[in-house]
């Protein structure tokens, strides 16, 4: 397992199955017999965290340079998303609101320097939800984590 999240919709818990590609939507209403849902993503999963909804969970494939969005809520896969940067790892990512793009979140990448920012609004900027919307060009030559605050106009990486 690479990350264990809390469901904000469900007594659940979501798991980054990692090697085998898989989310497992863990119920533990029943401690002695708990449900899984298990979702294919992609292989190789690592760091992850919520959109800012907290409906949405955003995972690194960080072997396949893709970034796997799962919709907690209706417990299905949403998007695959080619991430332009080499081994994203996002720790939690890091949520702001874009000007242009909305609600976004972003991951870093340990193979270069490339932020990747993603639009994560559905309902109000359809043509840029589940889309590397901007990159920006980081001052190092990878990174493990980046940070904000909703009350911080910096992004840390």
């Amino acid at each position: 397992v690479a990350s264990i999240v809390a469901s904000h919709f469900a007594p659940e818990w979501a798991l980054n199955i990692k090697e085998t590609g898989q989310v497992w939507l863990v119920d533990y209403t029943d401690p002695n017999c708990p449900g899984i849902k298990m979702i294919e993503a992609e292989r190789f999963l690592h760091d992850g965290g919520w959109d800012s909804t907290k409906r949405y969970f955003l995972v690194a494939a960080n072997a396949r340079n893709k970034i796997a969005v799962i919709d907690a809520k209706e417990k299905k896969l949403t998007a695959l998303i080619n991430t332009g940067g080499i081994k994203p790892h996002p720790g939690r990512g890091a949520n702001w609101v874009d000007p242009e793009f909305g609600p976004v979140w972003a991951t870093g990448h340990i193979g270069d320097s490339v932020v990747s920012v993603i639009g994560t609004d559905p309902v109000n900027h359809p043509d840029s939800a589940w889309k590397v919307v901007r990159t920006i060009s980081a001052l190092s030559s990878g990174n493990l984590f980046i940070k904000t605050h909703p009350n911080s106009k910096w992004v840390w990486l």
